[in-house]
């Protein structure tokens, strides 16, 4: 069932100081009333002022948006009603509704991209009542700065973010389906008719050729203050100017010498409309018609002539092109009044995406590549969509992040954070477990016979159980990760005084630890280094009886559960550890330059890690498929991910070879950016406590932010109440046992939470029972 009827509850595990009171962090009930909304697959944004302005003006309802209900503070009315005096009414639309996508092809795609991207398709899916479409459109009308190798990198990342969409059925006779509707459009499939809407501009009296050169033309433009000044040539004669036009065309004049204007108004308080440049001289060749065309129109008098005769119904672009819409409405009506079009579009600005830690701008992305501070376009650190899907982020982690973001006309700057942990609710759910050690240590099992190999079946996935088994191989020596051993005895033991760390559960030094699927086993020796006295290898004696989790009767349960890999049967493979590319988040703001910033330790490179064999059989196997793979169904390397347990996500490297594998860390298992190490050898599952008293993380530099246990951290939950009862000092609050599927470290079921409400005398104990709720709880209890 996709649209349950859910509870919102906000509590916490601690009671109320007082009669009627409310603990600190606890909020109001909030109830969801349960609807019946068909859902477009993989469309989940809020109702917003664009999908509104299309419904008022076609008359067409959206499927799949979420159901968020209209409050006193929603401004969704507002933007609407502000907007929508710039769209026909019901009887002037012409359907099928249909937007486009309009890259320029002169560089690589990035994370600012693919909002436009995923609203772009997801409004044309939403809105299937009304034959949605969306087309894929190249403006590639700057010759100068384009190339087929942007052309082909762009195509590809449309592709890679649509993947598992249902694709668009052209309505033709060739019924071809893709991830775009139809073929691949071009701008410069439309330059004669282009080429005949300017001079239709020149016919009518709307546009001249003149002689000003690029900075007279600045100077003449005038200022936000002022108006500007005609162009001594603007009142050239209609025959004169067609004369020329047809020169330039010709090629019989250098580039600059003449420019093709629109005559408009040149005190209006709107600089785009003050008589723009929409054709120019340029001899270069075109990487789409090579030496046909020697002038090229201007964007903004090209755009809305493509839209207009693609037929796009709904032109939607970012706030940057919101003080250029009169310009594109004006040109838009005239070319409907030659005929030379049947339609006119409509454009919709909304708010940008701009994230935190990262830029975006094309000239600071090319600084990077060119400087080398990163390895190129798909360097897994960059914010290209080349080089986060390298990294192994999931096309739907994009997506969601973007739905999540949703639609305004507010800007905003995003926290990185929220673009991780959407990654972080994808790979969990999609991606098998493995066993890796990112830096072992070597245990020997002195009671197991050399040649004696013991085989465990596994699952994949534990919650997936379609996804199988996997075989983990055990033997007399296996690797643990060096920090589920804490040396006593060693530099790190004396350093905390002889004592282990506070909570630490694995393996001490004559202590227990479960290997996880396997056996119990202690801690006899330590070999060490003789020069630095480090641990190389721990010799261990096991416990037979303690086989696949069981403890034997009368012994007390070992609470430390560690991963491990057998040796002789281990893969090695390289580890490619990223992180944030800058260390704060504003790159350049307060250091004046943003390379200043680059965060030195976003790379970590380690040589010797370790798996399981069933990591380097299935990254073998994808190896293969992908070199069978076809470019319309392109399969990436990135496409293998695994959580490598209690140490993050992981996916295959493209420069992975059958002889060398390489994975990339994609992100952590939670949030730990900025945290300072844990104290000795704890390992990210160890994380120390912070004092609240703690500095301003942001004075600090390098984004360090404290810390806090999972104790004092919150997330919602999805759970089952399963029991109600009144609350013993609060009589507006009542109290329920809810199980939210907590699970130890050994996958057993964790007590239930204890979660406030606010629903006294709101609805009876007996109806809550078994109610399925969202609750704010802590990360632990």
């Amino acid at each position: 069932d996709r649209t349950p009827s859910i509870t919102m509850m906000c509590g916490s595990a601690t009671a109320a100081t007082a009669a009627g009171g409310l603990p600190t962090m606890m909020l109001g009930l909030i109830l969801l009333a349960a609807t019946s909304v068909p859902l477009a697959d993989g469309f989940a944004y809020a109702p917003n002022f664009i999908t509104k302005i299309i419904e008022q003006s076609t008359g067409i309802t959206p499927v799949g948006l979420l159901d968020v209900g209209q409050t006193n503070n929603d401004n969704t009315e507002d933007e609407a009603t502000s907007s929508v005096e710039a769209i026909a009414n019901n009887n002037d639309f012409q359907g099928p509704i249909t937007t486009r996508f309009p890259p320029e092809p002169n560089g690589y795609l990035h994370l600012g991209h693919a909002k436009a991207v995923s609203f772009n398709f997801a409004v044309a899916r939403a809105f299937q009542g009304g034959n949605g479409r969306c087309h894929m459109r190249l403006d590639d009308t700057n010759p100068t700065k384009e190339d087929e190798e942007y052309v082909q990198s762009i195509l590809e990342d449309v592709r890679w973010i649509q993947q598992g969409l249902e694709p668009f059925t052209a309505a033709d006779d060739t019924d071809k389906e893709g991830p775009w509707y139809g073929n691949v459009r071009k701008t410069s499939d439309y330059f004669q008719l282009i080429y005949d809407a300017a001079v239709y501009l020149i016919k009518t009296g709307d546009a001249f050729v003149d002689e000003l050169t690029a900075e007279e033309m600045r100077e003449y433009r005038g200022t936000l203050t002022e108006p500007g000044k005609e162009s001594p040539w603007r009142d050239r004669s209609v025959e004169e100017n067609l004369s020329l036009f047809e020169k330039m065309k010709n090629g019989e004049f250098e580039n600059g010498r003449y420019a093709l204007r629109a005559k408009i108004d040149m005190s209006s308080p709107n600089l785009n409309m003050r008589d723009p440049v929409i054709y120019r001289i340029k001899h270069e060749s075109h990487q789409a018609t090579g030496d046909d065309w020697c002038i090229y129109p201007m964007y903004d008098f090209s755009h809305p002539i493509a839209d207009a005769v693609e037929g796009i119904t709904h032109s939607l672009c970012t706030l940057e092109f919101e003080d250029h819409r009169p310009l594109y409405d004006w040109t838009a009506e005239r070319v409907l009044k030659a005929d030379l079009v049947s339609c006119q579009p409509r454009q919709i600005e909304f708010s940008r995406l701009n994230l935190k830690y990262t830029v975006l701008s094309k000239r600071k992305l090319i600084k990077l590549v060119e400087d080398k501070y990163v390895t190129g376009w798909d360097d897994p650190r960059m914010p290209t969509l080349s080089g986060v899907r390298r990294r192994g982020m999931p096309p739907a982690a994009i997506r969601l992040f973007c739905e999540r973001m949703g639609i305004s006309k507010s800007d905003s700057n995003i926290d990185f954070t929220i673009m991780e942990d959407c990654a972080r609710e994808v790979l969990d759910d999609e991606s098998p477990r493995a066993f890796a050690i990112l830096d072992p240590l070597k245990v020997t099992i002195k009671n197991w016979d050399d040649s004696t190999k013991e085989d465990f079946g596994v699952p994949r996935h534990p919650k997936k159980n379609e996804l199988g088994e996997r075989t983990v191989p055990f033997g007399k020596n296996v690797y643990i990760e060096r920090s589920d051993f804490f040396d006593l005895e060693g530099p790190e033991g004396l350093s905390n005084g002889g004592r282990a760390p506070k909570g630490f559960k694995r393996l001490l030094p004559g202590g227990k630890v479960r290997l996880k699927y396997a056996y119990v086993i202690s801690c006899d020796e330590i070999v060490r280094d003789p020069e630095t006295n480090e641990p190389t290898e721990l010799v261990c004696t096991l416990y037979p009886e303690t086989r696949a989790g069981v403890t034997p009767e009368g012994e007390a349960r070992v609470k430390g559960i560690i991963q491990w890999v057998e040796a002789s049967t281990a893969a090695k493979v390289q580890v490619m550890q990223y992180d944030r590319l800058f260390k704060v988040e504003e790159p350049g703001k307060d250091s004046g330059e943003f390379t200043d910033d680059i965060n030195t330790e976003s790379l970590k490179i380690m040589n010797d890690v370790i798996v399981e064999p069933s990591v380097a059989m299935d990254a073998l196997s994808m190896i293969d498929r992908i070199q069978n793979s076809s470019t319309e169904d392109k399969l990436y390397h990135s496409a293998l991910t695994y959580q490598f347990e209690r140490s993050g996500y992981f996916a295959l490297d493209s420069s992975s070879t059958e002889e060398n594998l390489v994975f990339n860390r994609v992100v952590t298992l939670r949030d730990t950016w900025g945290a300072p190490p844990a104290g000795g050898r704890g390992g990210e599952a160890e994380q120390p406590k912070q004092k609240s008293q703690q500095a301003n993380p942001r004075k600090q530099g390098g984004g360090q932010a404290p810390i806090l246990e999972d104790a004092r951290r919150v997330a919602l939950r999805a759970g089952t109440i399963l029991e109600a009862g009144p609350h013993p000092e609060a009589d507006s609050l009542i109290v329920c046992k809810l199980d939210c599927g907590d699970k130890n470290e050994a996958g057993e079921a964790e007590e239930p939470r204890t979660v406030v409400a606010g629903l006294a005398g709101k609805i009876p104990y007996e109806k809550l029972t078994n109610r399925k709720v969202v609750c704010i709880t802590n990360l632990k209890p």
